[in-house]
């Protein structure tokens, strides 16, 4: 089974996922402040919800197989919050909801695309001509990851109405993401590699509803509200490039690792924009029951969600239903370990092309997580839960403490 997981109910389908965020929406548009997030959130519907029918046409106009096209076959959602850690400061709040396709084996045929997901393959084909360099190995697969979410930061102290010079100033990100996924493996090799390239639009700065999103969720609660939003970050377009690349043991094709097993991850990742630039060097290890054939599990990254193709979990063809008989229950701890270094990140640097408020960043950060990670079936379809703990060190020189926060992830195989 995949970083994703399955079943019924508020998350059957990709289009139910974006009603908690439509109705923020709903209630803010009339103070006029929604535009932007209504366009934001109207892109990602398009793209999976048009995907199908676009490809219709390409198929019958193309001659375009089944397995050519991009079908989406789950997806996750993911909550972030350091009320999970008894506190409400720094990065306090993060959503982030994702629909994935199916896979697509060997060479990429971008005729047989949906408009927006060619256009953005043709981008990266520019951009990262080694991306699709050995597209003709049928062993190799690639799938299409689109991701909204939203992410906020505030001071520690809610009560004050001036601004706070001295600690992490508001700011608010509302986005959109499209990533392409390739999992690669060469037969005289022990191991195999996940590489990810995503390109990421959105808005910093009060047309991110951020204020108003925590407005919401803070008076449902009964929690006080943060009085200093006047001061966040002014309105500026966001956009990021990310780079990302796995490695791990090579393990077959299967869905799992049957039995009690331990693994390994190891990643590279490099994000180039306004919304953070960094690299990254991290690792994870994993020890459980059933293992699942994917790479790893992670808190809401500013830049690619790399969940990987999973061709081993389907049968041959693309119409295929899922392997319920090869796919069995299992669980497993998991622990990373995270090193970074910042060039820019628009939660501490503040506006990029704007004078705003800003604190001193440092250029060096750390972050770990531990959790728990378990998966299974629910009425024939791919369910998995994973819950972690994430601490981060000092990311600014006025930070007095290290800061650790809660993820929860629900994903679903529909």
């Amino acid at each position: 089974m995949t970083e994703a997981v399955s079943g019924k109910g508020v998350f059957a389908t990709f289009p139910q996922w974006i009603k908690f965020p439509s109705l923020t929406l709903r209630l803010t548009t009339r103070h006029g402040l929604g535009k932007a997030a209504w366009l934001l959130l109207l892109l990602l519907h398009i793209v999976p919800t048009s995907a199908q029918a676009a490809n219709e046409n390409s198929s019958s106009i193309n001659g375009c197989k089944a397995d050519e096209i991009v079908r989406f076959r789950g997806g996750t959602a993911r909550l972030e919050n350091d009320l999970f850690t008894g506190t409400d400061q720094n990065y306090t709040n993060g959503v982030a909801f994702t629909a994935v396709s199916h896979d697509i084996a060997g060479k990429l045929r971008t005729e047989c695309l949906p408009t927006p997901v060619r256009l953005q393959a043709e981008l990266i084909k520019f951009l990262n001509p080694d991306f699709w360099s050995d597209e003709e190995n049928s062993a190799h697969t690639q799938n299409v990851v689109v991701k909204f979410g939203q992410s906020m930061f505030t001071p520690k102290d809610p009560a004050r109405t001036d601004p706070i010079l001295d600690d992490r100033p508001y700011a608010g990100l509302l986005y959109v993401g499209m990533s392409w996924n390739r999992r690669k493996h060469e037969p005289q090799s022990h191991s195999e590699m996940l590489d990810t390239r995503e390109i990421t639009l959105g808005v910093i700065g009060p047309l991110s509803l951020a204020e108003q999103t925590q407005n919401l969720v803070h008076d449902a609660i009964g929690a006080d509200r943060f009085l200093g939003w006047q001061h966040q970050l002014k309105n500026e377009p966001a956009l990021q490039l990310a780079i990302d690349r796995k490695f791990k043991d090579y393990r077959g094709t299967g869905p799992i690792t049957p039995g009690f097993s331990t693994d390994s991850i190891r990643s590279l990742g490099l994000r180039l924009g306004n919304i953070e630039t960094s690299a990254t060097l991290g690792i994870e290890g994993r020890i459980g029951w059933n293992l699942p054939n994917d790479f790893g599990t992670y808190p809401i990254r500013p830049g690619a969600e790399n969940r990987p193709p999973s061709a081993s979990i389907h049968s041959g063809s693309a119409d295929a239903p899922l392997s319920v008989a090869r796919l069995r229950p299992g669980v497993h701890l998991f622990g990373t370990m995270e090193t970074k270094l910042v060039a820019h990140d628009f939660s501490l640097d503040g506006n990029l092309f704007r004078s705003s408020y800003s604190v001193t960043r440092r250029p060096w950060v750390a972050q770990a997580a531990i959790g728990v990670s378990a998966h299974g079936l629910v009425d024939g379809h791919g369910v998995k839960l994973a819950v972690m703990r994430v601490y981060r060190s000092r990311e600014f020189e006025e930070q007095v403490t290290n800061q650790a926060y809660g993820s929860v992830a629900l994903s679903i195989e529909f």
